[in-house]
């Protein structure tokens, strides 16, 4: 189902795009992908304080984005009030920001070995589900905590990840799974995981940086965004420290997004500012930065 899919949007973006070309003569860089924020680029300042949950649609508009990736993190005692979420989302309104998804941690594990205890999990997640229909996001997103062996794993996972979508696909809500630690951070694993699920509410979140299997083993990151690419439904964009010339010192930039475009992805790339010394809203605006000039520098090849 989703190779089908992916293959009828190849086939309606291919022409569209060249027909741009045509009648413009020039790709226009904001046609191949848009930018949004994660709030976790946030993390520090929320954390002590400094800024509030409500703040974000501001501080994106501020810093000239206009969607937002919420964090469960900042909210998680307002997941069920509803005059909290509608507030929220009347602020993204009066801002122009669009909501894009919710980032879900700290609910239990959605392949935990413990059939009652995974329950326990799948259910956690459903206000977030709800939630993300009142803020008018297209997804949530969760993490493939498991535990037992490899096959065990992702026979635990995928049973957690499609009940959590059954109920979610009442909602029109996306369950997507982003690359994070241990086994989901192999992109072949992960990519078993949705062929074994099979269900049109699930996908991926490929995260650039996330690719560490165990303290001493990574993952080839471009293999790995390669292999999820096909199942995303939002893409992460994680920076950590620049060189002197702007470019994050552990993603080549323009090597990735060219196999994020190369999937036919034409959505929002997510900025995931998480590195310690630059100020957050400068970590932000780096790699803002970094992606308009890789999005400008692949618009012109792909315009020649």
């Amino acid at each position: 189902m989703h190779n089908r899919r992916l293959f009828l949007k190849n086939l309606i973006t291919a022409p569209f795009l060249l027909s741009m070309v045509c009648r413009c003569g020039k790709l226009s860089a904001k046609q191949l992908f848009k930018i949004s924020l994660s709030e976790w680029s946030l993390h520090r300042s929320l954390l002590a304080r400094e800024i509030d949950h409500l703040d974000l649609p501001r501080l994106a508009k501020e810093l000239g984005i206009n969607a937002v990736e919420y964090g469960n993190h900042f909210f998680m005692d307002k997941a069920q009030d509803k005059g909290y979420l509608r507030n929220l989302k009347e602020r993204c309104e009066d801002f122009s920001v669009k909501s894009l998804l919710i980032r879900c941690d700290h609910e239990g594990r959605l392949g935990d070995p413990d059939e009652s205890a995974r329950k326990v999990a799948i259910e956690n997640h459903y206000k977030w589900v709800q939630a993300a229909q009142i803020l008018g996001c297209h997804a949530i997103r969760v993490t493939a905590d498991s535990d037992g062996s490899y096959l065990e794993q992702q026979q635990r996972l995928s049973d957690g990840l499609r009940q959590l979508c059954e109920y979610a696909d009442d909602y029109d809500i996306n369950i997507l799974v982003e690359n994070r630690r241990g086994l989901s951070a192999n992109g072949e694993w992960l990519l078993c995981v949705m062929k074994m699920v099979d269900h049109v509410r699930l996908g991926t979140l490929p995260n650039f940086g996330n690719f560490q299997v165990e303290k001493d083993e990574w993952y080839d990151r471009y293999k790995g965004v390669a292999e999820l690419m096909p199942f995303a439904g939002a893409v992460c964009a994680q920076t950590g420290e620049f060189d002197a010339h702007g470019n994050d010192i552990r993603t080549d930039y323009l090597r990735m997004i060219k196999v994020v475009l190369a999937a036919g992805y034409r959505g929002h790339i997510g900025i995931s500012y998480r590195g310690p010394r630059l100020p957050e809203t400068w970590g932000i605006r780096a790699t803002k930065t970094l992606l308009e000039q890789v999005r400008a520098i692949m618009a012109e090849e792909m315009s020649s």
